[in-house]
This record gives C-alpha cells, sequence and structure tokens, in this order.
C-alpha cells in the first residue's frame, strides 16, 4: 500500500523534499501547495502530480506530510493537519514558542499521529556514525558558519543555524540545561546574524556553539571530548577522525562513512515511522526542547545587548 504525501511550501526545502518523495518506493506525491501558485504549478508538472494554493484543500487526500513554510505559519498549518488525524514532518525551527510547540504535542498524542520534527543533522552520515562512539561527553564544540545568502532571515540565527547544534548536543548530553551564557549581534538584517551560546548540563557536561550566516566560508563541525578520547566531525565532508589513549599511547583514526543524503535518510525515515507507528529519532518532544533551548539564548542574547 501506498503512503499519499503531500508538501506545503515549495521555497528552496520545501522543492527538495518534493524531488525525495517522488523518488521513494511505495510513496505517492499528490500534492504541492504554495500560495504562490505559478511556482507550485511548475514543480507539480515537473513532479507529476497536483498544485493547490490553500493546504486545506488537500488535506482529505493526504496520510502524510511535510510542512515547509515560514516558522510563523508552522503552528495553524500542523494543527489543523493534526486536528484531521493526518501524520506531520514539520520544518525546524518547531513553533516560535514553547507553548504553541506543547499544544501541538497534545494534539498529536490525542490523534495518535505522527509528529516528526526536521533536525535533519540527526541523519548526517558522520552524526550517525558518531553514536557509537560516544559515551559520557565532558565537552561539546560547535561552528555552524554560512555565507549571507538571504534565506531563513525570518528569524533569528540561533533558530535558523544554531537550533540544529543544540538538537545534536541535547541529545548526546543527555541531560538537562541548568545554565546558558550568550552574546550575538545583528549585523546585515535586523534579526541576530551572530551567536555564540554557552552550555552547561546538569550532569557536568558543557558545550560551546558558535553559528554565524555572514562568514566568509562555509563551515559544519563538531567536536567532542570525553575521558581517553577526541572526536572531530565535519557535516560537509561527513569525515569523521578520533583520537584515543590505548595502552598508554595515543592513537588515531579517520572514518568515512557512507555517504548518503541527510534529507532522502530523513524522509525515508518519516515514511517508516508512519507505516509502522513507530516514534520518530526526533519527535515533537526532541523539537520542543531544542526550540526551549534556542529561544532561552536568543532571549539572553537580546537582553545583553
Amino acid at each position: 500500500m501506498s503512503i499519499k504525501v503531500g508538501v506545503i511550501g515549495t521555497g528552496y526545502l520545501g522543492q527538495h523534499h518534493a524531488r525525495v518523495y517522488s523518488e521513494i518506493p511505495n510513496v505517492e506525491l499528490v500534492a504541492l501547495v504554495d500560495t504562490d501558485e505559478k511556482k507550485a504549478g511548475e514543480l507539480a508538472q515537473k513532479y507529476h502530480c497536483k498544485a493547490y494554493s490553500d493546504y486545506k484543500d488537500v488535506i482529505n487526500s493526504l496520510d502524510a506530510v511535510s510542512i515547509v513554510t515560514p516558522t510563523i505559519t508552522h503552528h495553524k498549518i500542523a494543527l489543523d493537519f493534526l486536528k484531521a488525524g493526518k501524520d506531520i514532518l514539520l520544518e525546524k525551527p518547531m513553533t516560535v514558542s514553547v507553548a504553541e510547540a506543547d499544544e501541538l504535542i497534545v494534539e498529536a498524542e490525542k490523534a495518535g499521529c505522527i509528529l516528526q520534527v526536521g533536525h535533519i543533522e540527526r541523519y548526517n552520515p558522520a552524526v550517525t556514525a558518531m553514536s557509537g562512539m560516544i559515551k559520557e561527553p565532558l565537552f561539546l564544540e560547535s561552528e555552524r558558519l554560512s555565507p549571507f545568502l538571504g534565506r531563513g532571515t525570518d528569524v533569528d540565527i540561533t533558530l535558523d543555524l544554531m537550533i540544529h547544534d543544540i538538537d545534536i548536543m541535547l541529545g548526546f548530553a543527555h541531560s538537562p540545561v541548568k545554565e546558558i551564557k550568550a552574546k550575538g549581534m545583528s549585523v546585515l538584517t535586523d534579526k541576530i546574524d551572530l551567536a555564540w551560546a554557552w552550555l552547561e548540563f546538569e550532569n557536568g557536561c558543557a558545550a560551546m556553539a558558535t553559528a554565524s550566516r555572514i562568514s566568509t566560508e562555509k563551515k559544519r563541525m563538531l567536536k567532542i571530548f570525553q575521558k581517553d578520547s577526541y572526536v572531530f566531525a565535519d557535516y560537509q565532508s561527513h569525515e569523521i577522525r578520533r583520537y584515543f589513549k590505548k595502552d598508554g599511547e595515543v592513537l588515531s583514526e579517520t572514518i568515512n562513512p557512507e555517504k548518503k543524503e541527510p534529507l532522502k535518510q530523513e524522509l525515508a525515515d518519516f515514511i517508516r515511522c508512519v507505516k509502522e507507528r513507530k516514534r520518530p529519532v526526533v519527535s515533537g518532544m526532541e523539537g520542543r526542547n531544542a526550540l526551549k533551548i534556542a529561544l532561552e539564548i536568543t532571549d539572553k542574547i537580546k537582553n545583553t545587548k
């Protein structure tokens, strides 16, 4: 039995959702929705499905949906689909507030629906390969730098880019955050364009995250330090370098996991959860927890200017 899916929002990322769904076996891409009817129509023609300008017109035609619209619209659209009993993949940031995220989590549980949040780095081959190497991290450090592209400027850098690393760090630390320190600034937009955050966890682990959308280079990396080992991951090349102590010696190894498209892995996992009624790796709760920390970092920056 094929799963009938739709994509709400056919912007930069929405186009890729449409492409990937069209390639997944036993998935039927039924509808693309965008307020820009011309854009939706052109994409629908390419993927042999129908285009709509109002998402409410397709709710009853779908089993599952990707919501890839501006963050401010996420809550309303997601709530309408959940109330109709539909499974959803909601792009990050999940919502604009923790209260909205909580409402979606409750509604999904009530309706028995899958609610997955699009934290795509969880499906990066480097992160997947690292997972088995990390036991009790002592310190994590991330850098996520991008040249200014003009995308994602409807939200602060903390919610646009840094939230990816927050989600990964929360997953590896396995502990609540007890203290946050942060600095940041606006440069090219009226939102925060650069941000630095220091997190301390209740279990003693600490983390430093740097994010910028006005860099001269694109950089995506994560370092994790733990007793007797240090692991470095390059999100772009998917390469991992590990330094570890064994029999009094410090050894090193380079790991190059099989290259896989993270979005394809993410959407295939979403479809698997829909079919098998399994809890997603990044459920509404993980999305909510990352959002909560990102918003607290944002508040710290805005209140210390």
